[in-house]
């Protein structure tokens, strides 16, 4: 059999594994050994490239940012520096009709610049800002479309555990990737807050009573100031990065050790809570570690099969448009998204697209960021909806799914005006990177 007919069965077979309920760390390194094992011939050869690909990616210096950032998350969710967040931004926002859902957009983008998780954020503001918004009468759909939708800036805004896999998988640099996530996240911010705005001004019933139970000047003040904390490490640790100061990694390492100071410094963090940080920050990292080893496994198949090379080849022939292809691999995304996670979408489809797109001259890292912003997109669309599961799992059981996503589904105009503008005009993406490096 020809290596190309068995690189395009492979992708057929993970395709098909994953849909059966596979695993999808188990799909990718099966298939992947498979396909080595049919392009080499031999078994040993195949086991020998499948053990090498495993302790190589291990032991790759660069994959202990994961951990590292992952930790920096968890140590600040627990040390109630999010709930300060969201009354300093709610405080700030009191006299904006549709403040308390501004609020939870603005806090959510900045607690996504030490967290870069955007399931965490759902979960942490399922319980914070939902009964907020509820008790000044929010109508309860809109307050959780607002908080599923700002959710997604956990992957958007750096550091980002999305931005780090795919910098793996694309052999793209992570700080300019951070860099580079910047504008876009802002831009999504704001066009979620503006929507906010707009909706409440044509229908107050919205926002029920929410002039009605403001913050005073003082406590915004003070509120403000409890959040300084938690500002200093996110300068500390993003300042670090672009002024060349420390490695990626390395400001991992300075965030999970200032995110520890400052649980220890609000008296969050005992033994017993210890234990269960640690051990929420080892599966986690774990299960994304196993995802990339299998996709470099996979990943090595496919490029010894020749299939992305072939694609490539066969784009550049046909003299399709370029930019129709990045919206041909959008679409794939988007769909991709109604089915499995984020991080296992890029590990399917970049080994695939990134050579493509690489081939047809666009830039890789702005490249990354329309995928990362696709894949988020997905995180809100049924029947999966991670975040919108997330969410579930966070709030009373009174509220259903169904009620989460018809909440959701409005700001999803958002979502895609801002995808649709970054691809329009790409230096939103690559301006910072070209600046800071």
């Amino acid at each position: 059999m020809e290596p190309l007919t068995i690189g395009a069965l492979s992708v057929f077979g993970v395709i098909t594994l994953i849909l059966a309920g596979f695993h999808i760390a188990i799909a990718l390194a099966l298939v992947g050994f498979l396909a080595l094992f049919a392009i080499t011939g031999r078994v040993e050869v195949a086991a020998s490239l499948l053990s090498k690909t495993a302790q190589a990616g291990v032991a790759d210096y660069v994959f202990a940012v994961i951990p590292l950032f992952v930790l920096m998350g968890v140590l600040v969710s627990h040390s109630g520096a999010t709930r300060d967040l969201f009354t300093a931004a709610a405080a700030l926002t009191r006299r904006l009709r549709g403040g308390l859902g501004v609020a939870t957009v603005g806090a959510n983008a900045v607690f996504a610049a030490v967290t870069g998780v955007s399931v965490a954020s759902a979960a942490v503001f399922s319980k914070i800002a939902v009964p907020e918004m509820a008790r000044v009468g929010y109508q309860r759909r809109f307050a959780l479309g607002i908080v599923g939708s700002s959710a997604l800036l956990g992957m958007l805004i750096p550091p980002s555990i999305l931005m780090i896999v795919y910098g793996v998988l694309a052999e793209q640099s992570i700080g300019r990737l951070f860099a580079a996530g910047i504008l876009p996240g802002i831009l999504v911010a704001v066009l979620l807050a503006l929507m906010i705005v707009l909706r409440a001004a044509r229908n107050p019933a919205l926002v029920g009573r929410e002039g009605e139970a403001t913050a005073p000047a003082e406590d915004a003040a003070a509120a403000a100031l409890r959040t300084w904390p938690l500002l200093l490490l996110i300068v500390l640790v993003l300042g670090g990065i672009y002024t060349g100061w420390f490695t990626a990694t390395e400001a991992g390492a300075v965030g999970a050790a200032g995110a520890l100071i400052l649980a220890l410094a609000k008296r969050s963090l005992g033994l017993g809570s210890l234990r269960s940080i640690l051990l929420e920050t080892g599966q986690t990292a774990a299960a994304i570690l196993l995802l990339l080893v299998a996709a470099q496994i996979y990943s090595r198949a496919l490029t010894l099969s020749g299939l992305p090379a072939a694609i490539s080849s066969g784009v550049l022939a046909m003299g399709i448009e370029p930019i129709l292809v990045v919206a041909a691999f959008i679409l794939v995304i988007l769909v991709l998204g109604c089915f499995i996670d984020s991080v296992s979408i890029l590990l399917l489809t970049m080994p695939i697209m990134v050579p493509v797109v690489g081939a047809l001259g666009f830039d890789l890292i702005w490249f990354g960021i329309v995928a990362i912003i696709a894949v988020e997109i997905g995180l809100l669309t049924p029947p999966f909806g991670i975040v919108v599961f997330a969410m579930k799992a966070s709030l009373p059981g009174d509220v259903r799914v169904e009620e989460i996503f018809a909440g959701v589904t409005p700001f999803l105009l958002a979502l895609g005006a801002a995808l649709a503008i970054i691809v329009a005009f790409p230096p939103i993406v690559t301006l910072l990177p070209d600046l800071f490096f």
